[in-house]
């Protein structure tokens, strides 16, 4: 039996390796691939470009802005979409001071800050215990340089453009998977479970002592966890991975 499509759509400032542990880890059950998420500046176009390279059927998982994405996937191509995993994300559109803050970050990398925006934000990405772990802050800080600043500019305009998916969480039909981590500090549990409610039959996973970044900090719960989603539509409502 041939083994089903699976495709990462990486976060803000993110490339493959987020998902390396996931990438090598579920290649026995699922053909993986991570999308590039790096050349438009409109979610409809990104979803369009992700949707182009993609099998025609299809398992798909994306972490915050890749979140963002998926969901625009869901409302361009459903019936390609045979399994859903939302990370680390929102439906909610940006509250002003939040859409005030990504125009001031658009606005310092084009002055030429760009390399200390990562940096000055790492609190805001990773458990507060993880900020000395220079392995996992350097992977973070290295993946926003090889990103880059003009990717950084058009992912940041995408964003601010995104519409508010609330609604359309309702009609989803496929397997869902929703997972944060305990102390995700940009897209916290609340939002998670308001996202679980929307969707019908979802599956809500919390990883404890993780971030916003949890492919990175928990690798082998999250991978765990997928490779259930994978195999049997979703993990139980009440696991919570060590």
């Amino acid at each position: 039996m041939s083994r089903p499509s699976l495709v990462l759509v990486p976060g803000l400032l993110c490339d493959a390796v987020l998902w390396n542990h996931q990438e090598d880890s579920l290649k026995d059950v699922a053909e993986v691939t991570v999308a590039d998420v790096s050349g438009h500046d409109t979610m409809a176009e990104l979803a369009r470009a992700v949707l182009a390279s993609a099998p025609e059927r299809f398992a798909l998982a994306g972490l915050s802005m890749g979140g963002y994405i998926v969901q625009e996937i869901m409302r361009q191509a459903p019936e390609r979409v045979t399994r859903l995993a939302l990370i680390s994300t929102t439906a909610r559109t940006d509250t002003p001071e939040a859409a005030r803050q990504r125009r001031d970050m658009i606005r310092l990398s084009r002055l030429g800050n760009f390399i200390g925006l990562t940096a000055r934000r790492l609190h805001l990405l990773i458990h507060p215990d993880r900020l000395n772990d220079q392995e996992l802050t350097s992977a973070v800080l290295e993946m926003a340089r090889r990103v880059g600043r003009d990717t950084f500019v058009r992912q940041q305009t995408a964003i601010l453009g995104r519409k508010d998916g609330r609604e359309d969480l309702k009609s989803i039909s496929c397997p869902a998977l929703i997972l944060c981590g305990r102390q995700d500090a940009i897209t916290p549990p609340e939002v998670h479970e308001e996202m679980a409610a929307a969707v019908p039959g979802s599956k809500l996973v919390i990883v404890e002592d993780a971030g916003h970044l949890v492919p990175l900090e928990r690798p082998h719960a999250v991978s765990a966890v997928l490779r259930y989603w994978l195999q049997d539509g979703g993990a139980s409502p009440d696991q919570s991975p060590p």
